[in-house]
């Protein structure tokens, strides 16, 4: 957190004394998505049983072709009752550091499909941007409706990936659902939160990440997910999330989750969740007598 708080003031200082706009932007790209081919762990264990997959499109930003790697995991044969999701990364690792998310959602119910963004692991080779990620992130999408047409298809993503995956939800008619764990407002109020955030640097903010602006527009049940004990993004901007938006919701607030195990702290917290705003009935969990369905208006509230 120090080290970003030292990177905003320093680059738009130089911003201010060089007037290099293109440096400035490259900088915050740099740090924001800290691309790198690396992963948590022992990337061949962490991956067992997933398949490789490769989207290919040309890109209206470069205007060149783009390749993006992926993993797959999946069910054989699938149902039309089996839900598929797009699994959204956060910054500096890549898709094969998410294999024990990946394979926690699979367990829920999901066949999931997860990407790397241009500029991680074995995708395009280029400095990833806003744009250029949700570009990716519309590819991936497109892919996975085009190959499960008749499924509800649902998007998640996790810390950076949750700011795309909220923007794509945003634009999307086609989505079931959307789920974000430990995400943010946007750029501006992340480093607000940190020590020296009083500082006046949002003029210099290039990748504005403004998913406060744009969650209001997603039509589909909106699930927000926070760690108690995040301390990299903050659970009030989970909960400001949460509250900007304006169709049917639920915030869960993970105790004693971080960052980064939330995702597992939470388990039973996620599968409650699914059941009561998605109306899933993950693997194990008993059939509900009738009648015991969450209505909509509970699925509206932050449990307590």
């Amino acid at each position: 957190m120090k080290r970003w708080s030292l990177f905003v003031l320093s680059t738009a200082l130089v911003g201010v004394l060089a007037g290099g706009c293109s440096t400035l932007d490259a900088r915050q790209r740099e740090w924001i998505f800290q691309p790198s081919d690396r992963s948590w762990g022992n990337t061949a264990s962490m991956t067992a049983g997933m398949e490789d997959v490769w989207i290919d499109f040309k890109s209206s930003i470069t205007g060149e072709p783009a390749r993006l790697h992926g993993l797959w995991l999946g069910g054989k044969p699938e149902s039309t009752d089996t839900p598929v999701l797009l699994y959204l990364h956060g910054a500096r690792f890549n898709v094969a550091g998410s294999a024990p998310r990946i394979q926690r959602m699979h367990e829920l119910g999901f066949s999931v499909l997860a990407v790397d963004y241009r500029g991680f692991g074995k995708s395009t080779k280029e400095l990833p941007s806003e744009d250029t990620a949700r570009e990716d992130a519309q590819a991936a999408w497109t892919w996975l409706a085009a190959r499960h047409p008749q499924q509800r298809r649902y998007i998640f993503g996790h810390s950076l990936g949750g700011a795309i995956g909220i923007d794509l939800a945003s634009r999307v008619k086609d989505e079931s659902g959307t789920i974000v764990e430990g995400t943010f407002t946007s750029i501006s109020d992340v480093v607000s939160s940190f020590k020296w955030g009083w500082l006046p640097f949002q003029p210099f903010i290039t990748q504005p990440f403004d998913s406060l602006a744009r969650v209001k527009d997603i039509g589909s049940p909106l699930l927000v997910v926070h760690g108690s004990l995040d301390d990299l993004i903050r659970p009030e901007l989970g909960r400001k999330l949460y509250e900007a938006a304006t169709g049917p919701k639920m915030f869960v607030l993970v105790q004693g989750g971080s960052h980064f195990s939330t995702n597992t702290v939470g388990e039973a917290q996620y599968r409650s969740a699914l059941t009561q705003l998605f109306h899933m009935r993950p693997p194990g969990m008993p059939q509900e007598p009738d009648g015991m369905q969450a209505d909509a208006t509970a699925a509206t509230r932050a449990p307590s």
